[in-house]
C-alpha cells in the first residue's frame, strides 16, 4: 500500500493560548498540553502512535497541527544559529 494523502491541517484551529492555562505557552486546544511538549516527542524519535499512547487526549490532527504551527513560526522569523559557512 502506498502513502496516504493527508489533508492540510490549520495549526491555529488546534492551537490556543489562554492566560489561565499554561500562561505564555501555546497549548493544544482543549488540553493543558503545551505545543512544545508535542513537538519534543517526534524530535526525540517517538512515532505519532507512541505520542498518542502517551497523551490519549491528543489526536493525529493535533500532532500535525503542532507541526503546522511550528512551520508557521519558522516562516515568520529567522533564528541565528551562530553557525557560519561550511562546518
Amino acid at each position: 500500500m502506498g502513502p496516504v494523502a493527508l489533508s492540510p491541517v490549520n495549526g491555529r484551529d488546534h492551537i490556543t493560548t489562554d492566560p489561565n492555562i499554561s500562561p505564555g505557552q501555546a497549548c493544544v486546544r482543549g488540553t493543558r498540553i503545551p505545543v512544545a511538549v508535542v513537538l519534543d516527542n517526534p524530535a526525540a524519535g517517538l512515532s505519532h502512535e507512541a505520542i498518542l499512547k502517551s497523551y490519549p487526549s491528543l489526536t493525529e490532527q493535533d500532532i500535525r497541527a503542532a507541526g503546522a504551527y511550528r512551520a508557521e513560526l519558522a516562516r515568520e522569523r529567522v533564528i541565528d544559529s551562530g553557525r557560519r559557512g561550511p562546518a
